[in-house]
């Protein structure tokens, strides 16, 4: 980050939350314009004292809510993917889902990331399982491996789906489908945000 372009009014000090130094932690607010998910305001905090350090990208605007859909195999491996904080991706031939949470990030990246973003997740599940994990849970997870493996080398062809409720993902090759979603398609979908009802 340039900190030449940050103006003093987007900087601030806090109380760090790990350590509880006083006004130890810097928090720094930055707009930019990012290529694929527009305007953004990027966070960063990091405390002098304790080494603790977080940040975060939000997009400021929003456009239709759209679905984009790419058949992947070893060719498309290098197809650029911008995937918003607010983005479902979904792999349906391998049983593959991730929906945003609250701490859910915005990337770009290209297939063969998002493979390998698929594959880090189904290992962490295992490495977490430990000796306690089941022998059924075991080989579904391996067959989910071998899988991504198959599509990565070019054995196996699979649907990579991008939904996104605001818009600000792309899937960007001539090859992808991208349609428009209903209201109603939109607000099915999992945003991430926490809402409180008055």
């Amino acid at each position: 980050m340039d900190e030449n372009n940050i103006n003093t009014n987007d900087v601030m000090k806090s109380d760090c939350p790990v350590c509880g130094g006083d006004k130890t932690l810097e928090v720094i607010n930055k707009t930019d314009n990012i290529p694929y998910f527009g305007d953004i305001l990027e966070t960063s905090v990091s405390c002098k004292v304790c080494g603790y350090q977080s940040s975060d990208s939000i997009s400021l605007q929003t456009n239709d809510p759209s679905k984009y859909t790419l058949q992947i195999n070893d060719t498309k491996l290098n197809t650029r993917v911008a995937k918003s904080q607010t983005a479902t991706v979904t792999l349906p031939e391998l049983g593959l889902k991730v929906e945003p949470g609250p701490k859910s990030q915005g990337y770009v990246s290209n297939v063969e990331g998002i493979l390998n973003r698929f594959e880090d997740a189904v290992v962490r599940a295992i490495k977490l399982e430990g000796d306690s994990i089941s022998k059924e849970v075991e080989e579904n997870a391996l067959n989910i491996l071998q899988l991504i493996t198959e599509v990565k080398i070019g054995e196996l062809t699979t649907e990579l789906i991008i939904e996104d409720p605001f818009g600000n993902s792309v899937i960007d090759d001539d090859d992808a489908e991208k349609e428009l979603l209903s209201q109603e398609e939109a607000d099915k979908l999992t945003t991430g945000f926490t809402t409180i009802d008055q």
